[in-house]
C-alpha cells in the first residue's frame, strides 16, 4: 500500500509505503531434487513451500533479498504467471505471515523509518484498534542495536526497529495522545499512522487515558515491568529465537571450570574437618521428621555460638563439590548435594561470620572442591552493612552468628543457556535453600532464608566483579534454644 503524505519543507510529494521482507534470520534455499519448491530454515525447523509457480518462487526470492511492497510482488508474479498467479502469491504470503516469517516496514521517501520484526515465533496478529487515547506501554523496553532504537514488549514476539527519523514518535508517546492528532517533526499524519500500526501490532501501546489505563486493570496491573519480563522470557521461546541450551556463547567465551579458582587476595585459609557421613546417617532423624520440624528460627543462642566444626559439617553436607565430570560439550559438570540444571553448579557460598567458635569474624569463601575456608575480608563498614541488612531482613534483635551469602558465577550458565540462565540460577538458589533448611534442622541449628540482599555491598566487600559473580541469596545460620521457631 502506498500513502501520499502532505509535503514537508518542499513542494515534492513524499510517499509512505508498507514494505515486506522475509525475516532476516530465516535463510532461503531450494530443497534437493525439487524444482518447484523453496525451503526456509528457521531456528525452530525448516518450512517447505512446495508446488510454487515460477513467478511466486521469484517473489519469495525477492522477499529474501530486500524490502519490497506487495504491489511490486504482485507485478512480478503477474509478469511471469499472469493474473492467475496472484491468488497463489497471496496464499504464500498468508502462510509466511502465519508462521511469523515476514517483517513489515514503513518506508518514507525511499527510506525505512520503522520495521516490525518477529524475534520469537507465533502468528502475525492484526493491528488492534487504537481508540481515542494511546501512549507507550509501561512494559515497553527500548534498547539500541545496529544504529536503531528497538522497542519491545514482554507480551509480544514482535519488536519494532525505529530509525532516527522516527525516533521522536517514541518520546511523544510517553504521554497520552490522540493518535489522529499526533504531531511528530519529520513525519506527516499518514506516516505516523503507519508507524503507530506497527507499534500497536507489537503490543507496545496502552489504550485508555489518564486514570483509565487498561494495563493497570485486571491481573496485568499486579505485575512490575521487570518481573513480567523475566517471567515472559524464561518461560518458553515465544520472545526469542534462541531458548534453552543453545550454546550461543560457545564461540565467544571459554567455559568456566566447575570449581571456582582460588581467591588470590584471600588473607588466610582454614581446612575444615571432614565429617563422618556414615555416623551422621546413623544418627540423623528421619527425613519426614526433619521436614515437619523445619522452621525459620530468628533468635540465636550467643552463649553457645555455632562452632567451626558445625559450620564445616553444614557446608560439607549442602555445598561441597563432590566430583567434577568431563562434559561432552566441553564444559565441566559439577556434582553437588543439590540438583542443578545442566549440572552447572554455579553457586558459591561466602560465610559472613560475626560469632563462630574457632573462626574469626569477617567474610569467608567456602572452597567447595577442597572443603576449606578462605578469609576474603576482615570486618569493615561494608561488612557491617551486610550484617545489618541480614539482621533487619530476618527481623532478628541481635546480629546473626553466620550469614551464608550465596553467589552465582553467571558464566557457568550463560555460556550454554539462552534467555533462561538467570531464572535457572533462581531455581538453584531455591533448592539450595531447602537443602540447607533440612540439613540445619537435622543438626539442630537455627536457619532462616532471606528474601533479598545487596549485590552492590557484596561486590564491594568481596572484590568480585558484579557482572561475573554476584550475590543471589542469603541464609542466616546459628545455634538455637529448643522451641524458638517462627
Amino acid at each position: 500500500m502506498t500513502l501520499q503524505m502532505e509535503p514537508q519543507h518542499t513542494d515534492a510529494v513524499v510517499l509512505a509505503e508498507r514494505t515486506v521482507r522475509l525475516r532476516r534470520d530465516a535463510p532461503l534455499s531450494e530443497p534437493a531434487g525439487a524444482v518447484d519448491a523453496l525451503q526456509i530454515a528457521t531456528p525452530r525447523g525448516t518450512v517447505i513451500l512446495p508446488g510454487l509457480a515460477l513467478g511466486v518462487r521469484e517473489a519469495v526470492r525477492s522477499l529474501a533479498r530486500e524490502e519490497t511492497t506487495e504491489e511490486q510482488l504482485a507485478a512480478l508474479v503477474t509478469d511471469v504467471d499472469g493474473e492467475s498467479g496472484l491468488l497463489r502469491l497471496h496464499l504464500a504470503l498468508r502462510r509466511l505471515d502465519g508462521a511469523g516469517l515476514i517483517e513489515h516496514g514503513v518506508r518514507v521517501d525511499g527510506h525505512l523509518v520503522a520495521v516490525l520484526r518477529p524475534i520469537g515465533f507465533g502468528p502475525f496478529p492484526a493491528a488492534p484498534a487504537l481508540g481515542e487515547r494511546v501512549k507507550l506501554s509501561r512494559f515497553a523496553v527500548l534498547r539500541a542495536a545496529d544504529g536503531l532504537l528497538v522497542a519491545e514488549s514482554p507480551r509480544s514476539h514482535l519488536v519494532v526497529e525505529v530509525a532516527s527519523s522516527a525516533a521522536m514518535l517514541v518520546s511523544v508517546l510517553a504521554a497520552w495522545s490522540d493518535p489522529a492528532r499526533l504531531n511528530v517533526p519529520g513525519l506527516s499524519g499518514p506516516a505516523v499512522a503507519e508507524v503507530l500500526r506497527l507499534f500497536a501490532t507489537a503490543g507496545l501501546l496502552a489504550v485508555g487515558g489518564p486514570g483509565d489505563d487498561a494495563e493497570d486493570a485486571g491481573p496485568g496491573g499486579q505485575w512490575s515491568v521487570h518481573d513480567l519480563w523475566l517471567h515472559a522470557r524464561s518461560r518458553g521461546p515465544r520472545l526469542s529465537a534462541g531458548y534453552g541450551g543453545t550454546y550461543h556463547l560457545r564461540d565467544k567465551f571459554p567455559p568456566l571450570p566447575a570449581a571456582r579458582p582460588a581467591i588470590q587476595s584471600a588473607q588466610r585459609a582454614v581446612t575444615l574437618p571432614q565429617p563422618d557421613l556414615a555416623r551422621i546417617t546413623a544418627a540423623d532423624p528421619p527425613l519426614t521428621e526433619v521436614i515437619e520440624r523445619r522452621r525459620s528460627i530468628r533468635e540465636h543462642d550467643d552463649s553457645a555460638p555455632i562452632t567451626a566444626t558445625q559450620l564445616g559439617e553444614l557446608l560439607y553436607r549442602t555445598a561441597r563439590l563432590r566430583r567434577v565430570i568431563p562434559g561432552g560439550d566441553g564444559q565441566e559438570l559439577a556434582d553437588r548435594p543439590y540438583p542443578a540444571g545442566g549440572s552447572a553448579g554455579e553457586l558459591e557460598v561466602y560465610p559472613l561470620i560475626t560469632k563462630c567458635d574457632g573462626l574469626e569474624p569477617g567474610l569467608w569463601h567456602y572452597a567447595a572442591d577442597r572443603h576449606g575456608l578462605k578469609l576474603v575480608a576482615e570486618p569493615a563498614p561494608v561488612i557491617g552493612a551486610l550484617v545489618e541488612a541480614a539482621r533487619s531482613a530476618s527481623l532478628m534483635r541481635a546480629d546473626p552468628q553466620v550469614v551464608l551469602i550465596v553467589t552465582a558465577r553467571f558464566g557457568r550458565l550463560t555460556w550454554k543457556y539462552e534467555t533462561i540462565a538467570y531464572s535457572l540460577t533462581l531455581k538453584h538458589v531455591g533448592v539450595f535453600y531447602q537443602t540447607v533448611y533440612l540439613v540445619a534442622t537435622a543438626m539442630g541449628l537455627a536457619v532462616c532464608g532471606l528474601g533479598g540482599g545487596s549485590a552492590d555491598d557484596f561486590a564491594q566487600a568481596s572484590g568480585c566483579d558484579y557482572l561475573a559473580e554476584g550475590s543471589v541469596g542469603e541464609i542466616v545460620i546459628g545455634t538455637t534454644t529448643a522451641g524458638r521457631g517462627g
